[in-house]
């Protein structure tokens, strides 16, 4: 599995209030973690680094992605559609507002 090399800036450390941030994911368990901690602060507002998305779209990302399983996280369930993996039933608040708008037919 990668592990972030001296030049690489995808690891963001600021996910990890509550402790030191790692200096790299090696194992499936840190990767998930590391998931969870991403989708959880995206679904509050805060986008994920440029760097950071590349690095969870390539597809070494991917196993770690469908463990997460967080059904109620739409970034989860967008991190899912990049990988490929089969839709999961979303569990999470709907939004009527998001839901009629005439945009998202575009999409």
């Amino acid at each position: 599995m990668n592990s972030p090399g001296p030049d690489s800036n995808w690891l963001d450390g600021s996910l990890y209030p509550d402790v030191p941030a790692p200096r790299g994911l090696t194992t499936l368990a840190e990767r998930v973690d590391f998931v969870v901690r991403v989708c959880g602060a995206w679904d509050f507002g805060l986008m994920p680094r440029p760097a950071t998305l590349r690095e969870l779209r390539t597809a070494s990302w991917r196993p770690a992605v469908e463990e997460a399983k967080l059904l109620t996280s739409c970034a989860w369930h967008l991190l899912c559609e990049w990988h490929g993996l089969p839709p999961a039933r979303y569990l999470g608040p709907s939004f009527p507002e998001i839901e009629r708008d005439p945009c998202l037919a575009c999409m």
